[in-house]
């Protein structure tokens, strides 16, 4: 079984890798992806509101209740240990995959950046949002965080190391710098059309609501460590003259 779940978590990666790639062109309308965030399937007004804001809903729920301690202790009676943050990986790409497929474009400008120099800044802003998410998950532990180390560790026959307190590169800075790549990501465009705000709208809300979910277990991990580093440190922007420390889970 060990070779079998080896594969398992690598093609598991190779899903989710490449769903996150099309993410980015999503989001930014790139013209090389068949389906964006302001061209696909079109719908009337109400009905596009209602689609989109379950797909946004639905991976809300499942990318939060799947990533919380209290259902981890039940996942195991279902999914073996080394194959449980693949098999997260495989659903949260499952859920994107329906988002690009189902989503519903709602036109209409809220803003649109005429000036080439301003539009072009803008999306160099976008491309370092996507960069930070990305190399924030390296900061931590990318290959843990989507599930090729659980496995690999398990072909080789080695326990994973507890969870550990660190404060790498941009967590001296802000507590989850992930999800400020994505805010910045989300809302870095020089046009602006009414379905890229509510995306951009229920992303941000699911993920100032997952944030407070993630810091509960946070300090339930690393106790008055993650306090201390939770009053020193800003959330999602510095704060500036302060200092603290990152939790690499």
């Amino acid at each position: 079984m060990r070779s079998v779940y080896l594969l398992y978590g690598v093609i598991a990666y190779g899903i989710f890798f490449t769903t996150f790639l099309y993410l980015i062109a999503f989001v930014g309308n790139f013209p090389f992806v068949p389906r964006t965030i302001d061209r696909g399937l079109v719908s009337d007004l109400f009905p596009a509101l209602a689609i989109n804001l379950v797909l946004i809903s639905a991976f809300g729920l499942q990318h939060s209740v799947m990533a919380r301690k209290s259902f981890k202790t039940l996942w195991p009676r279902v999914v073996p240990a080394p194959i449980e943050r693949s098999t997260y990986v495989v659903f949260t790409s499952l859920v994107l995959i329906a988002m690009y497929c189902l989503w519903r474009p709602i036109p209409g400008d809220v803003w649109r950046v005429e000036n080439v120099w301003l539009a072009g800044a803008l999306w160099v802003v976008f491309a370092a949002g996507w960069g930070i998410v990305l190399l924030s998950t390296f900061l931590l532990n990318h290959f843990e965080l989507f599930g090729l180390q659980q496995v690999y560790l398990h072909a080789r026959n080695r326990t994973p190391a507890d969870p550990q307190f660190h404060q790498p590169l941009f967590y001296k800075l802000v507590r989850h710098p992930i999800y400020s790549g994505f805010f910045i990501a989300f809302w870095a465009t020089p046009h602006m059309t009414f379905g890229h705000l509510l995306f951009a709208l229920g992303m941000s809300t699911y993920m100032l609501i997952a944030i407070g979910y993630e810091e509960r277990d946070l300090v339930a991990l690393f106790g008055p460590q993650y306090e201390a580093y939770r009053e020193n440190v800003g959330m999602l922007a510095p704060r500036m003259g302060k200092g603290g420390g990152r939790a690499g889970t």
